[in-house]
């Protein structure tokens, strides 16, 4: 399971001209059942999104088609999580 971090970083300010496509991608995600949950970084300092059933690899390379990132509106931060207790209503992260 992954955290993912998008923070704003230099064209911050651009980030209207590629949030169609951002938003597209992040769409493909959830159909794909990679990405469970997904918001913003409060206050006004980005994204963030809860991956599952996939890679580091995988993510990495699914990150580097984020407009968001290619355009660098955001800088993204990956941290894995080996999860070893959840709630019940999260279990199927343990598998």
């Amino acid at each position: 399971m992954f955290v993912i971090l998008l923070r704003f970083s230099e064209n911050k300010t651009r980030a209207s001209e590629f949030m169609d496509g951002h938003s597209q991608w992040l769409r493909q995600g959830f159909e794909h059942g990679v990405f469970l949950l997904a918001g913003s970084l409060q206050p006004d300092a980005g994204g963030s999104m809860i991956a599952h059933n996939t890679g580091l690899s995988e993510l990495e390379e699914r990150l580097s088609r984020d407009p968001f990132v290619v355009e660098r509106v955001v800088e993204a931060e990956i941290l894995e999580i080996d999860p070893k207790r959840a709630d019940e209503r999260l279990s199927f992260l343990l598998s």
